[in-house]
Parts: structure tokens; sequence; C-alpha cells
């Protein structure tokens, strides 16, 4: 588990500032726990596996905190310390871990059923068919090779473009240029697999938020503000008439989703507040030393204590406080307000956290830490800390705070498969605290060595997101302020969604994540329902959704395992991509086919069964 957190730190660090997503580490070391324990010939390795993928799968999640708000500090020109990326990874971490357990029955056990987990989906899936050792260890190696093998030919050789779009078409170059509509899918065998187990409502609902980002607000904003550019970030000075649809997005659509996020979050907290309020009652109950009559907890379904939980908690603030205090601000005033930002925050936002993973699979962290410093930097200008000491402060309370939220989101994929499975919760909670102090060390590290090596702002180490927290945080702590009117807009859409009873925060995510990442999942949830609705027999239509969600989880699989060799190949330098014929239309063309073709071997495997 420790060797695991360490290689795929390190590897998820390199891949997510490169291309600014960190892939999900979870399935390939389920694969290579299974491979190693069938390689030395153990049996009964279902519990160990367990834990084995929840100490490396610590690797993703800490990274994902770490290097979306952490270069930026580069990136505006102040040196960040070995010691302040460590800590706030690390006490990010532990924050995350301690503020989900007490929701851990809710998520897992009570709202069984009711969320699709599609990331824990496919990694249970791993590690029972691993057990197995049967047709379906077979059946899932023979998908996840061919998931595996399609994606790698995209990411390593680029025999056909990883996505297709309409300007593939010279009116669709047109309609992009002059309406800005463009419609644009990524071909990939892991995310097709990804929808499949999310399924079609939760996909339809994701795509209804994309589609109205794309299909309506871009091609408003464009008509109806032609002339002009707004300042929503550093360095816009194209017109609004001479950007691109993606450029529009960047910059202004993908504001409102931000804003959408945050609020179908609000509307989370205040829906869950009776879950918050039975989690506070417990606690207070065990710290007066009351304990239910002869009540015994059975095996899965027993946590860490709450006296542990509450004492671990104040703990970490209290380390919190110090490291600001000396390590940070130096301002006694502004240390107690950078802490309590960073307890409220990341214990009200939790909740969403592990809701976002429990539908999409993905955690939305970069949105609600772009919140974060947003809201940390009015507080901390108004407070009278402005400047680079204000820049420095902001960044790593968002440094700590997307931590917390992205280990929190995390965390609970990994308490999900314990369910499944019949672990302990308590000894994957204990596990998890090992985890996180080896990734955060391992990120801290890495995260040097590639600014020394490459720098964030050059082309080989693009950092993405933190190049746009850099943008956001910049203005306002020189005085400028933040796209209210975005944020506004995006607030009022998800209070509309929640009154017509649509899930708010499933739609802001559909406008936060890019168009060609969303169509693909309705892509797959449409193949879940074909395969499961043909026959009037339900036991077989249940049996090729099983089949499916096999077939789905090997493509996931398949296609992280070979994107983690494809990432090492292109840090070793070998890069055999031929770019030329990637730009060739004919790419796009070649693309449609071998899609075509990989959804067709998909339903026509899930629909065979015995």
């Amino acid at each position: 588990g420790i060797i695991m957190a360490v290689i795929f730190s390190a590897a998820a660090a390199y891949l997510g500032l490169k291309v600014g997503q960190v892939f999900e580490a979870a399935i390939p070391i389920a694969i290579i726990a299974v491979g190693v324990g069938n390689m030395l010939g153990k049996k009964n390795m279902l519990g160990q596996n367990v834990i084995i993928q929840s100490i490396g799968a610590s690797s993703g999640v800490i990274v994902a905190g770490a290097i979306f708000t952490l270069p930026a500090l580069y990136i505006l020109g102040l040196e960040a310390q070995f010691y302040q990326i460590f800590l706030s990874s690390l006490f990010g971490g532990f924050l995350g871990i301690l503020l989900l357990i007490p929701f851990r029955k809710y998520f897992v056990k009570d709202m069984h059923g009711k969320y699709p987990f599609p990331e824990a989906t496919a990694t249970t899936e791993v590690l029972v068919s691993g057990e197995k050792k049967g047709n379906q260890a077979k059946l899932l190696a023979v998908s996840g090779l061919i998931g595996g093998l399609y994606d790698f030919c995209v990411s390593t050789f680029g025999w056909w473009a990883e996505g297709i779009s309409t300007r593939i078409m010279g009116w669709g170059e047109v309609l992009a240029d002059k309406m800005k509509v463009v419609f644009k899918v990524n071909t990939g065998a892991a995310v097709l697999g990804l929808g499949y187990i999310i399924g079609l409502k939760y996909a339809a609902i994701i795509c209804a938020g994309s589609f109205t980002v794309w299909f309506v607000l871009i091609p408003f904003i464009s008509h109806f503000a032609d002339g002009q550019t707004l300042a929503v970030g550093e360095g816009i000075t194209v017109l609004l008439r001479d950007m691109t649809p993606e450029q529009i997005f960047s910059n202004y659509a993908r504001h409102i989703g931000i804003g959408g996020i945050a609020m179908a979050g609000v509307i989370g907290i205040i829906r869950s507040s009776s879950i918050i309020k039975q989690a506070l009652g417990l606690a207070v109950s065990e710290l007066g030393g009351k304990k239910k009559g002869n009540s015994v907890v059975e095996r899965t379904q027993r946590d860490i204590s709450m006296k542990f939980i509450l004492s671990g908690i104040i703990s970490v603030l209290i380390a919190t406080f110090v490291f600001f205090q000396f390590g940070v601000l130096g301002n006694l005033t502004h240390t107690i307000i950078a802490t309590l930002i960073v307890f409220v925050i990341s214990f009200l936002f939790t909740t969403v956290a592990a809701n976002a993973i429990a539908i999409v699979g993905s955690n939305p962290v970069s949105g609600m830490t772009l919140m974060t410093l947003i809201l940390s930097s009015l507080v901390l200008v108004s407070a009278g800390l402005s400047g680079t000491s204000g820049m420095m402060a902001a960044m790593i309370i968002g440094g700590v705070v997307c931590t917390a939220l992205s280990m929190a989101g995390g965390f609970i994929t990994d308490l999900k498969i314990g369910y499944w499975l019949g672990s302990t919760p308590a000894k994957q909670e204990t596990w998890k605290f090992l985890g996180t102090i080896v990734s955060a060390a391992t990120v801290g590290g890495v995260m040097i060595i590639l600014n020394k090596t490459y720098g964030f702002t050059s082309g080989a180490l693009a950092a993405p997101q933190a190049n746009a927290m850099a943008a956001v945080i910049e203005p306002l702590m020189s005085g400028v302020g933040a796209p209210w009117l975005l944020y506004g807009i995006g607030a009022v859409l998800a209070i509309i969604l929640t009154l017509c009873k649509i899930p708010a925060l499933a739609f802001a995510l559909g406008m936060f994540i890019p168009l060609e990442l969303n169509v693909p999942l309705v892509v797959g949830g449409a193949v879940n329902w074909y395969v499961t609705s043909r026959s009037k027999d339900a036991a077989l239509n249940t049996e090729r959704g099983e089949k499916g969600t096999l077939l789905a989880s090997g493509f996931i699989a398949g296609g992280a395992l070979m994107g983690v060799i494809s990432a090492a190949m292109r840090f070793g330098g070998v890069n055999l991509v031929n770019e030329a014929w990637l730009n060739n239309t004919w790419s796009e063309v070649l693309a449609l086919g071998a899609y075509a073709l990989l959804i067709l071997y998909f339903i026509k495997a899930s629909m065979k069964v015995k």
C-alpha cells in the first residue's frame, strides 16, 4: 500500500500538472494488488486488497488537493517551501478523513442503492473478480485489455483523435465561428464505462447542465455582448465576438457552474442538517460518557470512536493554527480567521464532496476550492491582509481546504467498497492516515522537483487549475472584484432546479465539467438502458446489466492503468504521437469509426449471457 501511494502520487502529480486531470488511482492499485496476491499464490486476499487499495488511493486525492492550488504560489512568483506543501496536504488530508467518518453510515448504508458510486463499483468488480479467478476474472481481464489498448492507442501512439467535434465538417467550423455552437465527445473507453455505471438518469441530468451551457448560454452571451469583454479573470483582452466557444466557456459560462455547485452545496448542507445534528448528538453523548444500553455495533458498521474523531479534529486544527501562525501569516488575528475558514468550509462542504463522488465519480473540488479562495480572499482583505502575503495565505488556506474536500470525496469510495465486501470501517479509517502521510510527503518533493525541472508556466507543465486560481486570486488581492454576477446566476439556477425537484448538484457539475467529458456519460448510460430493457424477462435483463457492469469496470480499469503507463512514457521523454496526423480531420473520422466499434462490442458482449 505504501509503495503504491509513493508511485501513484508521483505519476498523478505529473499527469495532473500536465493536463489538469488526476486519474483515479484506486482501480489500477486494486489490479496490481490482485496480481501480486495471485503471483505469490495467496488465498483469501480480499480483505487485505481492500486495505492495500485504500492506503494507495490516498495518492490521487492528496495530489488533487495539492496540485490544483499550491503551484499557483510559484506562478505568482512566491517561493513555497517543502514543509508548507507537506503540512497543508497532511492537515487537509487528516481533516477530510475525520470530518467524513460521522457521515459514513448515511452515504454508505442508509443511502444504499440510491447512488451509483461508479468508481467504487468498478474497483469492487476488480477485487471480486480477482478473488473468484473464474469466468468473471477472465471477462474483466478481456474487457480491461480491450479498453486499455483502445485508450493506449490514442494516448501513446495517437492513431486516432481523442475526441470528435462538429468542426470536422465545414458547416461545423462556420457554426462554431458565427454562432459559437460546437458539439464534442471524448471517445475514450474509460469514460464510456463510467457512463454505463452512472446510468442514464444521472448521466442525462449531468448532460442537460452541459447542453444548457454550450447550446444556450455560450451562444446567448456571444450574441448579446458581441462587442464587449468582461473582466472575469486576469489577462482577458480578446473581445467576445473573437473568442472561441471554448474561451467563452472558460472565462464566463464555467463560473455559472461554480456558482451552481456552491449553491447546490449550501442546499445540500441545509438538507443534511439532520445528519449533521445526529453526528454532533452522537459526539456529545459519547464525550459525556453516556452509552446506550447493551447495544452492540456489528463489525461491518464499527467506526473509529467519536472521542478519537473529536480529539483528532481539535488536534489537527491546533496544528493548523500553529502552522499558519509561524509558517505562513505571523499575525494572530489573521491566523484565527484563516483557521476558522479552513474548519467551517471543510466541515460544510464535506457532504457535498461525498455526494458528488457518489453520483458522478468525479469530485468538483477545483470549483469548490475556487469559491473557497474567493471567500477567504474577501475575508482576509477586509481584515487588512492583501498583496503578496495575502496571496500566499489565501493559496495555502485553499490548499488545506482543497485537500480536505478531495480526501472526503475519495474516502467515501473506499468506504463503499469496504461496505460491499464486508470490511471493518474502523480498520480502513485507521490505515487511511498512513496513506495520507506518505502521499503528502511524496507530493511535496515531486512538486518542487517538477517546478525546478519544468516550471509551471511553461508548455511542459501548464498546471491549468493552478493558473486559473492564480488568475482569480491576484486581482482580488489587488482590490479587483470577482465575477459575482455569474456566480449569482448559477446560484439562482440551482435554487430553481431544486424547486423543480431536479438534482441541482448533478446539473451544476455538468455546467462545470467540459462538454466532451459529459456526452460519453450519456452514451454509456444509453448503452446501459438498451442492454437492460431488451427482454421481457426481468431476470435476463438484470443478468445482462451485471455483465455490462463488469465490462464497464474493465474499460475503466484498463483505461486508468494504461493512462499511468502512458504518463510514465511521456515523463521518460518517449512521445510517439504524430501531431500533424491528429490535426488532420481524418483522424477524427477514424476515431468515430473506432468508437462505434467499441460501443457495438460493448452491447454485443453484454447481451450475450447463458
